[in-house]
């Protein structure tokens, strides 16, 4: 969501010839987050509604397709969080409907149906930006740019954990090594490469770059910290006893 505002407040900021005041930035995040999410809750009850109308797996799962579809495109064109429309959405129909309003078969197919429908939007994504990679000129610069996003994003992700894990120590009992499993356990993946693509294609430079870093840095992840967090486990439950695998 920040992301998109920051893309947003930047693109309007650039037509203009110079980039938002900070209140206008904060009006419009609230305005879009508020907005989304408040769409998502509103057309989520809609459906959980209409879901307890019929009793027909095959038509309460296109009510839901409906939902995720319909909601987005609309929220899109409200200049509303489609994102966060859809995650509110998503919430109040797996966490209301499908608990007062599906039968066990209903649940079991939506579950399934909603599992192809992860896995075939992440393959193609990534088809997406290897289509993109293809066309873009080759340069040691954009390699550079990639091998120096991966340990800015491993600083900030363990920044981030950091200051989140120290605020809950407050009130909770704190497990040693948890920052660093958080840290290298944080995976990229389907969403950093959602955002790369969404952004803009002038100018051409810096998208170019974007994708690059984008890609190696998920392609890190994946091979590297996805290959290593388990052995990494493995040996500090050794060393401390109360980390599992």
């Amino acid at each position: 969501m920040i992301f998109l505002a920051l893309l947003g407040t930047a693109v309007k900021g650039s037509g203009h010839g110079s980039l938002p005041s900070p209140l206008t930035f904060g009006a419009l995040l609230l305005l879009e987050a508020g907005g989304g999410i408040a769409m998502g809750v509103a057309l989520g009850y809609l459906t959980y509604r209409l879901i307890r109308m019929v009793d027909s797996y095959r038509v309460e799962v296109m009510l839901t397709l409906a939902l995720a579809m319909g909601g987005y495109v609309l929220a899109d064109k409200l200049h509303l969080s489609a994102p966060l429309e859809a995650v509110a959405a998503g919430l109040m129909v797996s966490g209301t409907a499908r608990r007062f309003a599906m039968s066990p078969t209903t649940r079991d197919h939506l579950e399934k149906f909603w599992e192809l429908i992860d896995d075939i939007m992440n393959v193609v994504l990534f088809l997406l930006l290897g289509l993109q990679l293809l066309i873009l000129p080759l340069s040691f610069s954009l390699l550079t740019g990639g091998l120096i996003a991966i340990p800015i994003v491993l600083i900030a992700r363990f920044a981030s954990v950091t200051a989140v894990v120290r605020t809950l120590a407050v009130c909770r009992q704190r497990v040693t090594g948890n920052v660093t499993v958080l840290t290298w356990g944080g995976l990229r993946g389907a969403l950093a490469v959602a955002l790369a693509l969404s952004l803009p294609q002038e100018p051409a430079g810096e998208r170019n770059l974007l994708l690059a870093a984008t890609y190696i840095t998920v392609v890190f992840s994946i091979v590297v910290q996805g290959l290593t967090i388990s052995p990494m486990l493995r040996r500090m439950q050794g060393r401390l006893g109360n980390v599992s695998c």
